[in-house]
């Protein structure tokens, strides 16, 4: 449980139907702990509703989150540390979300190599609304298989069962186990371990990540009769239901997976476009909203998510991609800057404070074109070159995989 108590205070998190936040648990633990922990040994112990976080998806729709209590948190980030020992075991080494010393970027490779021995057919298969969706009795028999206390049983199936609260509605779940607390993504490799077992049974290559399952053949037809038996499997084993408008059986380079994609010609590992069109709306929001900011502030608020960003898909092979968003990001905040200098005599005096000559600077001032043309015109250019940013402290992409790479 002191275990347990470290790790929900240094995650933090957002509070529950409750309102208490971590830094009030010790206080409430100190008066409180003696009760409930009678309770849970007892096997009385009832949690709280969650309250429900709607976030909205990158391709549209939103995805529920279910955040406990910070009370509720520690109980389960407790079963999850006395669990997960329990099961990880039995899970299957295609198997990379949620798990201790695995990544996203492992399964990202993983794939490739398949792809890079010919198996040039994906089938990408899609989980409507996974977590929303398990069957709490199909999860609690895979549960039970491994773990024999009922207590134990009957309080994981009370987390599962517990309401979900939105403007003060209590609603009752019969369905699901929402994101958002410890034992979620536990439970759910639990459950889809089945379809790992399913998938080595017939020695196909595959890469799951969550509910997020690919599986690599090396022809369309094999990935369509994949397609429609594994569908099966799932709606009659384990209950779940396969999004056939975001599913497909289609070459790699097609299709995204994690975020990533491959090249057509040499099969190297890129960043999908679609991964990249979400930091540039990022990147629009930020300086969006720092027209009234100095520039300065607007990079510190840039920096971690870029650095974020990179490492992240600190895998890509296609440098040029990241050039041209170091290049994309600079033309972003000289249009931010042009915006900030307003009048033509304003921008003519900074242009000339910047280096260029008087004569160039007027015509450039007065040219009538727009913030963004002026943004990547050759005056900006040479008044704000890239090692301007960089004196600001911009960090760049380019600079960041290269450290990287040369770290790995």
């Amino acid at each position: 449980m002191q275990l347990a108590y470290s790790r929900v205070m240094k995650n933090r998190g957002a509070p529950g139907v409750d309102g208490m936040r971590g830094e009030n648990l010790k206080a409430w633990l100190q008066e409180n702990w003696a009760h409930t922990k009678k309770a849970l040994l007892e096997g009385r112990y009832r949690p709280q509703a969650v309250r429900r976080v709607d976030i909205p998806k990158p391709q549209g729709g939103v995805r529920t989150l279910g955040v406990p209590t910070v009370v509720d948190r520690l109980i389960q980030q407790a079963l999850h540390q006395a669990l997960q020992p329990i099961f990880e075991p039995t899970f299957s080494d295609s198997s990379y979300g949620f798990r201790p010393g695995r990544s996203a970027q492992q399964a990202v490779s993983k794939a490739a190599g398949f792809i890079r021995a010919g198996k040039h057919w994906v089938v990408d298969m899609d989980l409507e609304k996974f977590f929303d969706r398990v069957n709490h009795d199909v999860l609690m028999a895979r549960v039970a298989r491994q773990v024999k206390d009922t207590k134990v049983l009957h309080l994981i199936r009370r987390y599962l069962q517990a309401g979900m609260m939105a403007d003060g509605v209590e609603t009752v779940r019969e369905q699901g186990t929402p994101q958002g607390g410890p034992l979620s993504p536990l439970l759910s490799n639990i459950l889809l371990t089945d379809l790992d077992r399913e998938l080595e049974g017939r020695n196909l290559s595959f890469c799951r990540y969550a509910d997020d399952c690919n599986i690599y053949v090396g022809s369309q037809r094999a990935g369509q009769r994949i397609m429609d038996s594994v569908r099966a499997f799932l709606t009659e084993r384990l209950k779940l239901t396969v999004n056939a408008a975001k599913s497909a059986v289609a070459r790699p380079w097609e299709r995204k997976f994690l975020g990533y994609s491959t090249t057509l010609r040499d099969k190297k590992v890129r960043i999908a476009k679609s991964s990249i069109e979400r930091l540039r709306d990022t990147v629009r929001k930020i300086c969006a909203q720092g027209r009234g900011r100095a520039l300065p502030d607007t990079i510190e608020r840039l920096n971690p998510i870029l650095r974020g960003w990179m490492n992240y898909f600190s895998l890509t092979q296609s440098r040029r991609p990241i050039e041209e968003l170091d290049a994309w990001i600079r033309r972003r905040l000289r249009c931010v800057v042009w915006r900030q200098w307003k009048r033509p005599r304003t921008r003519e005096a900074q242009m000339r404070r910047h280096g260029l000559d008087a004569l160039r600077a007027w015509r450039s001032s007065v040219n009538g074109r727009g913030p963004w043309w002026n943004a990547g015109a050759k005056h900006m250019v040479a008044a704000l070159p890239p090692k301007y940013f960089t004196s600001l402290g911009l960090v760049s992409l380019v600079s960041i995989h290269q450290h990287l790479q040369c770290s790995a």
